[in-house]
């Protein structure tokens, strides 16, 4: 019989560890039965002995379970890398977080980090653009990036569309973005958005002199993702907008592959995450999903906001932004491992969800300027509209970046007034 719990091993450089909480079922003897049935499940065991099963494989494979926290219910176990098909994040899943969850030993079960051997490190691109890139692209190096979602989510036509996002920037606001649902409509086509969305773009710049961005959703299958991408690439277009979860680890493993040629940054959008991640005791934590992300190589990324309308607790948002914008992370025994990213650029966070201006100066102060911050109904519920809330916003900016009280500086400054009798 194999023994899938070994107290005693010490992690080498050639092990993918992953972290789990864990709570047994009724019918489970303790939390070593638990670190087991999950170490066997999830490698080369299965419910009963079996005569394939020799000395050299179990050798070679076996996983050890080498931490048992009781009090807090989190174990650790290490996989020799030689269980992966390093450059496959699916099947890597399909191990350390496939059958696992559906066992009836187990209560509860949630995948809370994952530290990824060099070889498997070694084995993607991760990021083409990353912090940097941005802000090259836009040239924007001081301060945080500021952008809005167009709303309503959907319903307006292309011209309405493209006006809105003409109004964002006029304003001040760098980027617009489609939202998570809206991809091809019937009373807004993909190509007649994107073309007027980025004629309009171009107008813009021209009247401002500055930089402005979109990002259009490109979501879909790969195939249809890959023509999107292609007319986006040939209107002029600089970003490309992916539902990371629904589209599936795969596809965007392959969009990125594709996209490496075309200089088109990737915004990561996770809609469909806290299906999964919200339950503090089952499935798998946002930082799991970022670090995977980060490896396959998304350029930014929704990670949360602290203050909003989004599920996110502070620590925990802040752990997923150290993940993704460091390059060597130090864990600790209860929340993260250790994660040295080698070559792999950092990833830009992106805070959105129910912020307005008056936010502005608790996102900064605890979550900082290199990180992407949007507003949608904050720009578009300003009560002179959306060119009126995009100029708040950057005055809110301002004014908190040379650390002038809001109410002072909303004093000489029209649009931020207003927005602080709507929301303040």
């Amino acid at each position: 019989m194999v023994d899938y719990v070994d107290l005693d091993y010490s992690p080498t450089d050639k092990d993918l560890i992953a972290m789990y909480y864990v709570e047994k079922a009724p019918q489970c003897e303790d939390i070593e039965h638990a670190c087991m049935e999950i170490a066997k499940e999830s490698s080369i065991g299965t419910w009963t002995e079996i005569l394939t099963m020799s000395e050299d494989i179990a050798k070679r494979l076996k996983p050890s379970a080498f931490h048992i926290d009781d009090k807090n219910n989190i174990i650790k176990i290490a996989y020799t890398e030689d269980l992966f098909e390093a450059n496959n994040i699916s099947q890597i899943l399909s191990a350390i977080a496939g059958n696992i969850f559906g066992m009836k030993k187990l209560k509860y079960l949630r995948l809370m980090d994952i530290c990824f051997p060099k070889n498997i490190v070694k084995a993607y691109k991760g990021p083409k653009f990353g912090i940097e890139g941005i802000r090259a692209l836009t040239n924007i190096n001081k301060r945080p990036l500021l952008g809005t979602i167009v709303k309503p989510k959907v319903g307006l036509n292309e011209q309405e569309h493209a006006e809105v996002c003409r109004d964002a920037w006029r304003g001040g606001l760098d980027i617009v973005k489609d939202d998570e649902n809206l991809t091809s409509m019937k009373f807004n086509s993909f190509e007649d958005r994107i073309s007027k969305t980025l004629d309009m773009r171009d107008q813009i710049e021209d009247e401002t002199g500055e930089k402005k961005i979109y990002m259009p959703n490109i979501t879909s299958t790969v195939s249809t993702m890959k023509e999107r991408a292609n007319f986006v690439k040939e209107q002029g277009g600089e970003y490309v907008m992916i539902d990371i979860v629904t589209t599936g680890f795969a596809a965007v493993m392959e969009m990125r592959e594709y996209l490496d040629s075309m200089d088109l940054v990737i915004h990561a959008h996770r809609a469909m995450h806290a299906a999964f991640t919200r339950i503090k005791t089952h499935g798998m934590t946002m930082l799991a999903l970022a670090k995977i992300m980060r490896l396959i190589g998304v350029d930014q990324l929704h990670t949360g906001t602290v203050v909003g309308k989004m599920e996110g607790e502070k620590q925990e948002v802040l752990d997923i932004n150290k993940e993704i914008t460091q390059k060597k992370v130090s864990g600790n025994n209860i929340t993260l491992l250790d994660q040295d990213w080698y070559d792999l650029k950092p990833v830009l966070p992106v805070a959105s969800g129910g912020l307005n201006p008056l936010d502005v100066p608790e996102l900064i102060e605890i979550l900082g300027t290199n990180i992407v911050y949007q507003f949608g109904g904050g720009t578009h519920g300003h009560p002179d509209g959306t060119k009126a809330g995009a100029m708040a916003i950057r005055q809110a900016v301002d004014a908190t970046l040379k650390n002038i009280n809001l109410n002072k500086y909303a004093q000489t400054h029209q649009e931020l007034n207003r927005a602080i009798e709507k929301w303040g």
